[in-house]
C-alpha cells in the first residue's frame, strides 16, 4: 500500500483511451513482439494511429469475439504479445470460454482490453453495458483483473501487462476522468494506493469511482468525518493486507464500482472480511437488475454511483453503528 497526495491537476479530466493508445504505440516502438487484435473496433479502441504506424501488426478479425481471443492466444503461443481490444461487454460476454480455456488455462500472455466498460454506452442499454465483467473475469483462475483509475494508471497498466507472464484483463474507461494518481506511484499486482488518511470509514474504489470517492472524502471532512480512500486497482489479485488493515483500523468499509454488486470488488472485499475480521459494509454498484434507458451520467446518478451516493453510504454506516 502506498500513501500519496492528490495531484494538483485533479480538477481537469482526461481520456484513458488516448493514454492506452499512446502507451501501446510507445511499447510497439520498443518491442517488435507487440501486436494489436481487434473486432472491427479500430476507431472505438483508439487504434487508428497504431494501424497507420504498424499496419502489419494490427489484426482485425471482424465482429467475431471468440475468434478474437483465440487468435490472440495463438499469437501469444507463437511468442508475440497481443493486446486484444474490444468493447467490454462483447469481449467478456461473448468470449468467456476462450478467455478461460485458450488464454488463462494455458497461462498465455494475452492482454484483454475491455474498452468502454461499466455503463459508458448509456442509452444503448444493458446489451452494451459491461457491468458483469468484473464478476466473470474475477472467477477465472490465473487471470489478473486490473481497473486503472486515470490516464497515469492506464499507461502503467499497459506497460505492466506487456511484461507480465500471464493473461490480464484491463478495463479502459470511455469517458474523461480526473487525474488521481500521485506522481511516481508504483503499479504492482495486488497492491492498492491509499489516497487519503482517515480513521472513521474506508472507501475502496476502482476505476471511475475513485475520483468520486475523493470528492466524497472532501465533503465529509467538513462534517468531521475522516475517510480513508483506497484505489484498489486490482480486483484480482486483491490487496488483502490493505483490506484487513482497514477492517482493523476503521469503523467500516464502503466499496464502490461501476459494476454489478454480485461478484466484483465489493463481493471480493466482503469475502475477505467475513472470513477474517467482520466489519459493517456497504457495497455500492449496480444491483442485480437491468438498467433503465438513459445517459451514463443519469445511470450513475440512478444507482447512487456518485460522490453524494458514497457520502450517504458512509453516513448510513456511522449511523448504524450507534443504533
Amino acid at each position: 500500500m502506498t500513501t500519496g497526495l492528490i495531484p494538483e491537476n485533479a480538477a481537469r479530466t482526461y481520456d484513458c483511451r488516448q493514454a492506452f493508445a499512446e502507451e501501446l504505440i510507445a511499447l510497439a516502438a520498443e518491442d517488435p513482439r507487440i501486436v494489436a487484435v481487434c473486432n472491427d473496433s479500430v476507431g472505438s479502441s483508439n487504434l487508428v494511429r497504431f494501424r497507420e504506424l504498424y499496419p502489419d501488426r494490427l489484426i482485425n478479425v471482424g465482429i467475431a469475439e471468440q475468434d478474437l481471443v483465440g487468435v490472440g492466444a495463438g499469437l501469444a503461443n507463437g511468442g508475440l504479445i497481443p493486446f486484444v481490444s474490444a468493447a467490454g461487454p462483447f469481449l467478456t460476454g461473448r468470449a468467456t470460454e476462450q478467455i478461460k480455456t485458450d488464454a488463462a488455462y494455458n497461462g498465455l500472455p494475452v492482454i484483454l482490453c475491455g474498452q468502454s466498460p461499466g455503463m459508458a454506452y448509456g442509452e444503448l442499454g444493458p446489451t452494451h453495458h459491461s457491468i458483469e465483467d468484473l464478476s466473470w473475469m474475477r472467477a477465472i483462475a490465473d487471470l489478473a483483473v486490473a481497473v486503472p483509475a486515470d490516464p497515469a494508471q492506464t499507461r502503467a497498466a499497459v506497460r505492466w501487462a506487456a511484461a507480465h507472464d500471464g493473461p490480464v484483463y484491463l478495463r479502459i474507461p470511455r469517458f474523461k476522468i480526473p487525474a488521481v494518481t500521485p506522481e511516481d506511484a508504483p503499479f504492482h499486482p495486488g497492491r492498492s494506493l491509499q489516497l487519503t488518511d482517515g480513521d472513521d470509514i474506508t472507501v475502496m474504489a476502482v476505476g471511475t469511482m475513485v475520483s468520486r470517492a475523493l470528492t466524497a472524502a472532501e465533503a465529509l471532512r467538513a462534517e468531521g468525518i475522516g475517510l480513508r480512500v483506497l484505489n484498489m486497482t486490482f480486483v484480482e489479485p486483491m490487496d488483502i493486507d490493505a483490506v484487513l488493515r482497514a477492517a482493523r483500523e476503521t469503523r467500516g468499509i464502503v466499496t464502490a464500482e461501476e459494476a454489478t454488486t454480485t461478484g466484483g470488488l465489493g463481493a471480493a472485499v466482503a469475502s475477505v472480511v467475513a472470513q477474517n475480521r467482520p466489519v459493517p459494509m456497504r457495497i455500492l454498484g449496480v444491483p442485480r437488475r437491468f438498467a433503465p434507458t438513459g445517459s451514463a451520467s443519469f445511470l450513475l446518478e440512478h444507482f447512487g454511483l456518485t460522490a453524494d451516493g458514497i457520502a450517504t453510504a458512509v453516513r448510513e454506516l456511522l449511523s448504524h453503528e450507534h443504533r
